[in-house]
């Protein structure tokens, strides 16, 4: 059983930047994982953020955070890092990690089984 604990959110204001954290848990190592942050906005589809190869060498962005957000792991520390700056209120969203045991770097929901509980970001104007 894969156990992912999302950290860092919270309230910024517009232009700010935040570090969004993914902690796996000890039984649990994702050196050999694809990992991926999602958010999902109130009333809104979980939608895909960045996604990161197993050893970090490969990435994928959705067009809308490219520039502004960077997708990272420390796989000695068992964690998966997403620094998002330049924030916009439209930003404000559940921010989830998810992991999958493959090389393809997906962008897809259904392609991701293991999920954390989110984090909550929330952008002021």
């Amino acid at each position: 059983q894969v156990q992912l604990v999302e950290s860092g959110g919270g309230l910024v204001q517009a232009g700010g930047s935040l570090r969004l954290s993914c902690a796996a848990s000890e039984r649990t190592f994702i050196s050999t994982y694809v990992m991926a942050w999602f958010r999902q906005a109130p009333g809104a589809e979980r939608e895909f953020v960045a996604a990161i190869s197993s050893s970090g060498g490969s990435t994928n962005y959705a067009d809308s955070v490219k520039g502004r957000f960077t997708i990272s792991r420390d796989n000695a520390k068992n964690t998966v890092f997403l620094q998002i700056n330049s924030l916009k209120p439209e930003d404000t969203a559940v921010y989830y990690c998810a992991a999958r045991r493959n090389t393809v770097v997906a962008t897809t929901r259904s392609a991701y089984p293991y999920w954390g509980q989110g984090t909550q970001v929330t952008v002021s104007s």
